[in-house]
């Protein structure tokens, strides 16, 4: 079986793990700093946060927003669950916003609507509003920051996909359009700490937040106690937190895998072209790419052309995967989870997302792929068409 993503772990990635394990810090040492230092610096964002996994960080970045009862928070509704869930562990209120039909990304146009059509009713405005960079491919986050400073909300760019992509030059969670950028360390992700997750940001006070909120809401920084230390051992819990960090094993691996970012997603870049040039004359929808945009090419998506070909899509995803092609489907519309039915979204609210569920199929794709998997991947694909 193909899969359709995969880690690459090279010796000097499993020499760094073994390394701390003949440390004396198996968490809370060195590594996590260092690998925290190696994400900032490498996007020029101020400050990271190492957690255990992206849901952690986007978690902890609502509350560092304030989010909470009352609130509301709009995100894509293709996307994986945790985007939406990330609020409602706050207490928050969902609402979606639906996809551009061309990137897949959230729809800047729709927001605008969106915005502009709620305060006319009014109706409660998003507290944040939670873009995802899907497939690697930033959203038109200066649309959407020029729409932030208009109606009032704080921006959490969704990257889990996008660490080693750029958005006008600049790398993905520099924050250049958002409050706080979050990144995934899965290990279908562009690089891995197994499980895993960051928070970037440019902000003071919301790092200061997110150091507290990831570790038990605890501090030994006297000028955020309620009185003076009383003594070396002392610390305090000034905030309700939770336990996210990250171990000194997964920060290792962390550092290990971002000296070759770019490369793999060269790799990736190399493959993704190879791909639209074999699928050219398929009968399916390519990824397109927005000029502003280098993707970081975490999936490659394509979208069946159902009224030129026999087959239904749910024909053509089984037949491959019975050649051993590992295809997925990223996402399906977080609207139509029962969950979210059960409070109150239903099918036909987000047209454009759920037109993008009934023909995507996401084929493989990963750094170390070979050509001659890639050509097994297409020949299957040709064959699933007929």
């Amino acid at each position: 079986m193909i899969p359709y993503g995969r880690q690459d772990i090279s010796q000097q990635d499993i020499d760094a793990v073994v390394d701390v394990l003949k440390s004396d810090f198996l968490t809370q040492g060195p590594q996590v700093p260092a690998f925290e230092a190696a994400v900032a610096n490498y996007c020029g964002a101020a400050h990271a946060f190492a957690m255990n996994s992206a849901t952690s960080a986007l978690h902890v970045a609502c509350l560092a927003l304030e989010v909470g009862p009352g609130d509301v928070v709009w995100t894509s509704p293709v996307t994986f669950v945790a985007s939406a869930n990330a609020a409602r562990y706050c207490g928050a209120d969902v609402d979606f916003v639906d996809i551009d039909p061309v990137t897949y990304t959230l729809s800047a146009e729709a927001l605008a609507r969106k915005l502009a059509t709620t305060k006319a009713q009014g109706g409660r405005l998003p507290k944040v509003v939670i873009p995802v960079h899907l497939c690697g491919q930033s959203c038109d986050m200066e649309a959407i920051a020029a729409l932030a400073e208009e109606y009032g909300f704080a921006i959490i760019e969704d990257a889990a996909h996008a660490i080693g992509g750029t958005y006008q030059d600049r790398p993905i969670g520099s924050c250049a359009y958002a409050d706080i950028a979050v990144f995934s360390f899965h290990p279908v992700k562009i690089i891995t700490t197994a499980e895993g997750g960051m928070a970037v940001t440019n902000r003071d006070d919301l790092a200061a937040r997110m150091a507290l909120l990831r570790s038990h809401g605890v501090t030994r920084d006297e000028t955020l106690m309620t009185k003076p230390s009383e003594g070396p051992w002392y610390y305090q819990q000034i905030e309700l937190g939770y336990n996210y960090r990250m171990t000194e094993l997964q920060a290792a691996l962390g550092s290990s895998q971002m000296a070759r970012l770019g490369p793999f997603v060269a790799d990736r870049n190399r493959l993704a072209d190879r791909y639209d040039d074999l699928l050219a004359a398929f009968p399916v929808i390519t990824p397109r790419q927005s000029p502003a945009c280098y993707s970081a090419r975490h999936l490659y998506v394509i979208c069946l052309n159902l009224d030129e070909i026999t087959a239904t899509h749910r024909e053509v995803f089984e037949s491959l995967r019975s050649a051993g092609i590992g295809v997925n489907l990223h996402y399906i519309p977080v609207h139509l989870q029962p969950y979210y039915q059960a409070l109150g979204f239903k099918e036909g609210d987000f047209p454009v997302a759920e037109d993008y569920y009934q023909k995507a199929i996401s084929i493989p794709l990963f750094h170390h792929m070979t050509e001659a998997q890639q050509d097994q991947v297409v020949d299957a694909l040709h064959q699933a068409l007929r």
